[in-house]
């Protein structure tokens, strides 16, 4: 039976989050929450679906804003009861687009998605090293300076300018700027010659995860081929190894970014996961 997710759903809705952590094929997108308690809070505002039988929970798919429409959380499924769900979801689209994200390996799911109308839209590689392979070249070039802090119209000028610019942190207010740099589990590093920045590598520290990643890596167009991306991944490298618990770093590349993959190969870095991005098209007239 198909509904709405209640409370006492949310131990079984867990069980399911776990079992899809332990094996990377079976990775979607999904809440980040993995307390009871957070994944309650972090689900109420989102509509959330499961399909259930006397035995508990066997699936789970929810829908909550994202860019100009709607993402689609899951489904996930120990048992291979996607398609209905799925189905029963995507009736509550309002007529929005909807995004979605699965491992490339997830294959049943992929098959779900793709049967409700998705299209591939683009894959995600992502690339993994140790931190002691990079850090051995953390230095400023000659004539260059490290900051940890950019001006806002700097940091909006690397991203207008960079291949992979996410339009919404253009938007951003000087307070959300300033928000987003003083959390503490983000971290801004940053090469300039003289004044003019050339380019920044942006963090985020996962700790619980042994890794941090590097979530937006830009050099001016006219500053590129000249190693400055190999530099920002050695610095980006060592601002994340001033956490003990850190360990690797991880980078990511879309399947059409050739120089990114050719730059991580030469700093060492080894795939590790590839997600590939759906979207389902909404009414034009919406």
């Amino acid at each position: 039976m198909i509904r709405p997710m209640l409370a006492t759903d949310v131990p079984d809705v867990l069980a399911l989050l776990t079992w899809m952590d332990d094996a990377p094929e079976r990775e979607v997108f999904s809440p980040d929450a993995r307390d009871p308690r957070e994944l309650q809070t972090e689900c109420e505002d989102n509509l959330c679906l499961v399909d259930v039988d006397d035995e508990g929970v066997l699936a789970y798919c929810a829908l909550s804003p994202f860019r100009d429409g709607l993402v689609l959380e899951g489904p996930v499924s120990d048992g291979g009861h996607v398609q209905a769900l799925l189905g029963r979801a995507l009736a509550h689209t309002d007529g929005l687009p909807v995004y979605a994200f699965a491992a490339q390996e997830n294959l049943p799911v992929r098959a779900a998605l793709e049967g409700a109308g998705f299209a591939a839209m683009h894959t995600t590689d992502f690339y993994s090293a140790p931190l002691d392979r990079l850090t051995p070249h953390a230095c400023a070039p000659a004539g260059h300076r490290i900051a940890r802090r950019l001006p806002i119209a700097a940091y909006r000028e690397l991203f207008k300018s960079s291949e992979d610019a996410w339009a919404g942190r253009l938007t951003w207010t000087p307070e959300q700027f300033d928000g987003h740099f003083a959390r503490d589990d983000v971290r801004l590093v940053a090469l300039l010659r003289g004044d003019q920045p050339v380019g920044f590598a942006e963090l985020e520290f996962r700790p619980e995860e042994a890794r941090a990643n590097v979530t937006y890596l830009a050099v001016h167009p006219a500053e590129r081929a000249q190693g400055y991306g190999l530099k920002l991944l050695a610095l980006a490298a060592a601002e994340a190894e001033t956490h003990p618990e850190v360990r690797t770093l991880r980078v990511r590349a879309h399947d059409h970014m050739k120089p990114a993959r050719a730059l991580y190969a030469r700093a060492g870095f080894t795939h590790c996961r590839s997600i590939v991005t759906y979207m389902r098209d909404g009414d034009e007239d919406v």
